[in-house]
């Protein structure tokens, strides 16, 4: 049973006041707030516990590497993965990407060779595309969303030709909060042979994700959205992809032996984590994966859908109000502008006086504000804990900015 009082009582940061007024927090899709478990373990891995990993025997090393290596484990469990060893952690979803553009794209294709993307990717699932383009001469191909935001998969497969060698696609607009057909996207890309990299960012937040079952080859995730903290995170790889690439990053940890004419790597996925990871930062991933599946996956997606669904109807009837997207199926993901001349950041500023925290600029999406005719948008996007009432504030504070802008 899904008791959203217990649940934010986990979250200490939910009792404090900004501006005089209780916190709202309505940016969750930028950067999740943490529960106390979550704090509590990064205290206690750096008060009792810390030590380098990989490298020492001594009794704290063995202690933060059997706690740094069981968070690989938890990732494969919440990702549905086969085996830990498909599961390369790193700083995020960033990271993720960056690795496979260098690892694995760019050992494989050359000039006029195609990546198929949609236009409504994060930069993290872009810029790593453009360094190809402008360093090899690949060819980015866009698909665009269809009017309500909605991103039909055969839209996506109608754009793939004989050159293409990639698709990369979110799972989850951080914009529009609209859910991809990951899974049939990747089905039809197979058939083609093309393989699929999906940016998890956002999808894995708000819904049960099995990586097996979506059959993809690539999924990046990323900590801080996973109520875990910033600077953690992982990206799953399927073994036959693992197999094609080469290392991205060299130092330490990622080599068996080093000597002055050669080097031998470490197996994977050891030869893709160069130097001293961010040890304690993915101790409190694994934290946070442990306390969302303690709340259940289906218990957060249904009591989210119900915010979405509550938001949904709260927002579209203010007829002043323009909301971006309206796909079906959705997360509970918002951005809107106000007719006429308010920007988003005077509008998040007039929220903010009231305790309500949006995020306000075109959220790493340029392509996507391109298309939609914009510069900027404000967002509000729900977590797991976030209220009914809380919509009412955000509703409230927003007929105050069209008092104000009107």
């Amino acid at each position: 049973m899904f008791d959203i009082d217990a649940v934010r009582k986990d979250f200490p940061i939910l009792s404090r006041e900004v501006n005089g007024k209780p916190l709202v927090y309505l940016d969750s899709g930028a950067s999740a707030q943490k529960p106390q478990v979550v704090l509590d373990t990064i205290q206690r891995a750096y008060a009792e516990d810390y030590s380098n990993v990989h490298r020492g025997l001594h009794t704290l090393s063995t202690i933060s590497t059997e706690n740094y290596e069981a968070v690989r484990g938890k990732i494969a469990d919440f990702l549905g993965a086969a085996s830990e060893a498909s599961i390369v952690m790193n700083t995020g979803t960033t990271e993720g990407i960056n690795t496979v553009a260098y690892g694995w794209a760019m050992p494989r294709m050359e000039a006029g060779d195609e990546i198929v993307l949609s236009v409504m990717e994060h930069h993290a699932n872009i810029v790593p595309w453009h360094f190809l383009r402008e360093r090899m001469g690949v060819k980015l191909v866009w698909v665009e969303p269809e009017a309500d935001g909605s991103l039909p998969a055969e839209k996506v497969l109608e754009a793939v030709t004989d050159r293409t060698r990639l698709i990369a696609v979110t799972h989850m607009s951080n914009v529009l909060g609209t859910v991809v057909d990951v899974k049939a996207i990747t089905s039809g890309a197979h058939a083609k042979g093309v393989p699929v990299l999906v940016d998890g960012s956002q999808g894995a937040v708000h819904m049960k994700v099995d990586v097996a079952d979506i059959g993809c080859d690539f999924y990046a995730i990323t900590g801080h959205k996973l109520y875990g903290p910033s600077g953690s995170g992982a990206i799953y790889i399927r073994p036959e992809r693992m197999a094609e690439m080469r290392p991205f990053m060299g130092g330490g940890d990622m080599i068996r032996e080093v000597h002055r004419d050669e080097i031998t790597y470490n197996d994977a996925p050891m030869k893709f984590e160069a130097g001293t990871p961010g040890i304690v930062a993915q101790i409190g991933l694994g934290a946070a994966l442990d306390w969302m599946t303690g709340v259940g996956m289906d218990s957060i997606a249904a009591h989210e859908v119900s915010l979405r669904d509550y938001a949904r109807e709260r927002l579209f009837g203010l007829n002043w109000l323009n909301v971006q997207g309206d796909a079906p199926g959705k997360g509970a993901i918002f951005s809107f502008t106000l007719e006429g001349a308010a920007h988003a950041h005077d509008i998040s500023t007039v929220l903010d006086k009231k305790g309500v925290a949006v995020r306000a600029g075109h959220h790493c999406a340029g392509p996507l504000m391109d298309h939609l005719g914009v510069t900027a948008t404000c967002r509000a996007s729900f977590a797991v804990y976030n209220t009914r009432s809380e919509v009412d504030t955000l509703v409230d504070a927003l007929e105050l900015c069209h008092e104000l802008f009107a």
